[in-house]
């Protein structure tokens, strides 16, 4: 029977950490990150889409049915409010989710590969993949919640209020109903008093010109490609 080996094992032999990375390996680790990144950041790209569609299409249906028919109540006017806000915070959670991935598709096409393609290996910012890193193990998310609902509203859902305003106002101007009522007894839904829709909108509106005017963040626009942004907090990290 043969002694064992005297010479002391390493406690860090074999270990993936204990064996350096080659260049090669280095940039087919990134290759393969982007790949991912770029993936995850698609695939949030067109929930943000999805959502969108929804609000449109629910906007021109609820349209249709309330100026189709003097019968029809206003009342499905203010369902496409609620139901219209619902998509709002829905897509502002996913806009949320997409800044996270597309934060870091960017942050490795300005410093990774924009320098191999002009062949300058200087990457514009330094410290650029430790902040990857750390963001890879300690995920958050790019903007406050608020600040996302804004941006949303900016973007894309502004106009859809605006329809389901002018509509409401429209279907009580165009069917006042037989007979005849006051403008303002035409707000009334059923047996509840008028006042209870315009209280309602008013709410409505008031929060979005509220979420409007005081969720700017630091007083700039949030894009989805906001390359400044990015390049102040890598920055600020570097130094």
């Amino acid at each position: 029977m043969s002694d064992p080996d005297p010479r002391p094992q390493d406690p860090l032999s074999g270990r993936f950490e204990s064996t350096p990375l080659s260049r090669a390996e280095y940039i087919a680790a990134l290759v393969h990150l982007y790949r991912g990144e770029v993936y995850r950041a698609t695939q949030w790209r067109l929930r943000l889409d999805t959502t969108t569609n929804w609000s449109i299409l629910s906007v021109m249906a609820l349209v249709t049915f309330c100026l189709g028919e003097p019968s029809h109540s206003h009342a499905a006017i203010l369902v496409g409010m609620a139901l219209v806000h619902t998509f709002l915070h829905i897509e502002a959670r996913r806009f949320r989710f997409f800044l996270v991935w597309q934060h870091r598709v960017r942050v490795l096409e300005r410093n990774f590969y924009g320098p191999i393609v002009s062949r300058d290996l200087a990457s514009p910012i330094a410290g650029w993949g430790q902040t990857v890193a750390d963001d890879l193990l300690q995920p958050r998310f790019r903007v406050a919640k608020l600040q996302a609902v804004r941006a949303r509203l900016v973007r894309n859902y502004w106009p859809l209020f605006l329809v389901l305003l002018v509509t409401w106002f429209l279907k009580l101007a165009l069917h006042p109903g037989v007979p005849e009522i006051p403008f303002l007894q035409r707000m009334a839904l059923g047996t509840l008093p008028f006042w209870l829709a315009p209280l309602l909108i008013a709410c409505e509106y008031g929060y979005l010109l509220w979420i409007w005017l005081s969720h700017r963040g630091n007083g700039e626009p949030i894009d989805e490609l906001d390359d400044e942004q990015d390049e102040r907090q890598l920055s600020h990290v570097a130094k």
